[in-house]
């Protein structure tokens, strides 16, 4: 098959036109993906794998648990398939649907579907963001069962070897608004990620952004004060990717304090008094 890009990861909704081809597949790279370690995240999840246990990553927004999983992929030799959840997302989405082509019905897969047919990772991204409904379609590939049935062609297939479900949220976020069942928290082993040490996170930075290391510590200084405004009202703090963000702006030229107000402030929250507040926490830590 042919090997592509990050950039053809599968979108729920956008379904590729021929199943047969592989698109919305992602290959392991002959590099690996970019991914620091915090703990023995990745020790576990390789045992997961070897045990057909499906995992649930749960963590802040922007703290790295996509890039995780495709460092896994690549870690294990699968290929991958990405579904970005959202409240429209319909089990047929999912599954596949009939389609009409010249005077042909044709059935045609959908992402779960070329995953499990595949062996590959399948991983479900912002899984709360999909209807209850929709969700209960990962129940038999989660257990000793690992099966998918098919309803609209009849069929029951077995997942591939190699085959293992991945999903992620941000709890914080979207507790409040709605919640896994625990029907279906309690088939995924948990693993909980955050943010990582200043350290580690200026190494991403500086990796990723491609700025020296005093400017990576001085971006992750500022993230770690601004952090403390979560208390104060602000719904998401900065998050590892709006640092790269901001890093990769001021690699490009653009000022540091006019970077931060781009590609850090303004993302985070249009309130007044707390723009103000990060905007005084930047000119007190940053220089031009």
């Amino acid at each position: 098959m042919t090997r592509l890009t990050q950039a053809q990861t599968f979108a729920a909704g956008k379904l590729a036109s021929d199943p047969t081809h592989g698109e919305g597949v992602l290959y392991p790279p002959e590099q690996a993906p970019y991914y620091l370690a915090t703990g023995d995240e990745e020790q576990i999840f390789e045992q997961c794998h070897l045990r057909n246990l499906p995992v649930m990553l749960k963590g802040p927004t922007g703290c790295g648990k996509p890039r995780f999983v495709e460092y896994m992929a690549w870690k294990l030799g699968r290929p991958l398939v990405t579904v970005a959840c959202h409240d429209d997302l319909t089990a047929t989405d999912l599954l596949g649907r009939y389609l009409i082509r010249g005077n042909e019905t044709v059935w045609q897969d959908g992402p779960l579907t070329r995953a499990v047919r595949l062996g590959a990772l399948c991983y479900l991204d912002e899984v709360m963001e999909a209807r209850q409904d929709t969700v209960v379609v990962i129940h038999p590939l989660t257990d000793h069962r690992r099966i998918l049935p098919i309803d609209k062609t009849g069929e029951i297939i077995e997942a591939a070897p190699g085959f293992q479900l991945v999903i992620s949220f941000n709890p914080g976020y979207q507790h409040a608004f709605k919640d896994l069942k625990p029907s279906t928290r309690q088939r995924f082993v948990a693993l909980d990620f955050d943010f990582p040490g200043a350290d580690r996170e200026a190494d991403i930075i500086m990796h990723e952004g491609g700025v020296d290391r005093g400017t990576a510590h001085d971006l992750v200084g500022l993230a770690t004060r601004m952090r403390e405004l979560h208390d104060q009202g602000l719904a998401e703090v900065p998050s590892t990717r709006v640092l790269v963000a901001t890093a990769r702006l001021i690699a490009g030229g653009i000022p540091p304090r006019q970077a931060c107000q781009v590609g850090l402030i303004a993302p985070l929250t249009d309130d007044p008094a707390l723009r103000d507040a990060m905007g005084d926490l930047v000119a007190a830590l940053l220089v031009d």
